[in-house]
C-alpha cells in the first residue's frame, strides 16, 4: 500500500523562495467554471453510482441541464462585468451537446482545460490503457473545437487512478488541479520526468462542496470567499499566492445564490495588486520563473542537495 501519492515531497509553507507575479501582484486570482455534461442513464460503474436516484435520475439530470440552459449565461455575464476570463473545467461531451456554450467562451478568450468526457463516467475501474484513451480523446476534442490543446486537467468527478497525472503529463499537459495540498503552485514528480505543476484549486471554496456537502448558506459562502482572499492577500505581500473559486453553473448561478458570488467578485477585483488570470497563465508563469528554484529548495529541505 502506498503511503502517499508519490508526486511531491513535504515542503513547508514558510521560508520558500519568493514567488513574484506579473506587475508585483500579491494574489493570482482565477475562477474555474466547471461546465459539465451529465448523462440521464450513464453506464454503471461498480465503484460509484452516478446518481442517488434510480434510473432515470430526472432531478439530478434536469438541474444540471438548468445550469447549461440558464445558469451559464448568468455566470458568464457576471464574469464579463468584473473582467474575469473563466478557466473552464470542461466535460468535453459538451462540445457535441452544447457547442454554443463553447463558442461563447471562445469569443471571450476563456481557457479550456480537460475534465474528462462525461461527468458521469469515472476513472475508477479503468485500465491504464482505457484511461489514457479517455484523456487523449478529451485533449483532442478540446483542440478540435477550440483551436488550442489544453494545458490542464481535472479528473471527471474527481475520480483518479494512480496513473492519472502521469498519463496527462505524457500526453502533453503541464498542470493539474487534482491536488488540493497548497496555496502556491508546486512542482510535481511524474514518471516520464516532464516539467509538471500543481495549480491550487480550492475544494473549500468549490460551490458544490460548500452548498451540497457542507450546507453553507449563500451569504456565508460569499463571506468565506472574502475571508479567504483577505488571508491570501496579506500573505501575498511576502510571496505570491493563488486563489481559485471553482464554480458550477447549476449551483452558484441559482437566483438566490448569485448575489453572494457577485459581492465577492466585486470585493476581490476592487483591490490593487491582484492578477486576474487563468490556470494556464499561472502554470506558465510558475514554470518559466519559479519552478527550478522551487525544485532546488524542495531537494535541499529533503536532504537531496
Amino acid at each position: 500500500m502506498k503511503a502517499d501519492t508519490g508526486h511531491y515531497d513535504h515542503w513547508p509553507y514558510h521560508g520558500r523562495p519568493k514567488i513574484g507575479w506579473p506587475g508585483g501582484a500579491r494574489v493570482a486570482f482565477w475562477v474555474a467554471p466547471n461546465i459539465e455534461f451529465y448523462e440521464l442513464a450513464p453506464p454503471a460503474n461498480p465503484a460509484r453510482a452516478a446518481w442517488p436516484h434510480p434510473s432515470p435520475a430526472v432531478p439530478g439530470y434536469s438541474i444540471r441541464d438548468y445550469g447549461n440552459r440558464v445558469g451559464h449565461m448568468r455566470q458568464m455575464q457576471l464574469l464579463d462585468k468584473y473582467g474575469v476570463r473563466g478557466s473552464i473545467s470542461l466535460s468535453t461531451a459538451l462540445c457535441t451537446h452544447h457547442p454554443e456554450i463553447v463558442r461563447m467562451c471562445r469569443e471571450r478568450d476563456w481557457e479550456f482545460f480537460s475534465h474528462g468526457i462525461y461527468n458521469t463516467r469515472y476513472t475508477y475501474g479503468m485500465s491504464e490503457a482505457q484511461e489514457r484513451a479517455m484523456i487523449r480523446e478529451s485533449i483532442e476534442t478540446i483542440a478540435e473545437h477550440t483551436g488550442r490543446t489544453p494545458a490542464g486537467y481535472l479528473a471527471p468527478a474527481l475520480s483518479h487512478s494512480e496513473h492519472t497525472l502521469d498519463l496527462f503529463a505524457e500526453l502533453g499537459g503541464t498542470y493539474t488541479c487534482d491536488l488540493f495540498h497548497d496555496d502556491q503552485p508546486t512542482p510535481l514528480r511524474v514518471r516520464g520526468g516532464q516539467r509538471f505543476v500543481s495549480v491550487p484549486y480550492s475544494l473549500e471554496l468549490n460551490d458544490t462542496i460548500a452548498y451540497v456537502v457542507n450546507k453553507v448558506e449563500p451569504r456565508r459562502y460569499g463571506q468565506m470567499i472574502k475571508d479567504s482572499f483577505d488571508r491570501l492577500y496579506a500573505e501575498g505581500a511576502e510571496s505570491g499566492t493563488v486563489m481559485c473559486i471553482p464554480t458550477h453553473n447549476y449551483q452558484v448561478s441559482c437566483p438566490h445564490r448569485l448575489k453572494a458570488f457577485e459581492d465577492a467578485l466585486a470585493y476581490i477585483t476592487g483591490h490593487p495588486d491582484v492578477w486576474v488570470t487563468t490556470g494556464r497563465e499561472i502554470a506558465e508563469h510558475f514554470l518559466a520563473h519559479h519552478h527550478d528554484a522551487a525544485l532546488a529548495d524542495i531537494a535541499r529541505q529533503n536532504g537531496g542537495a
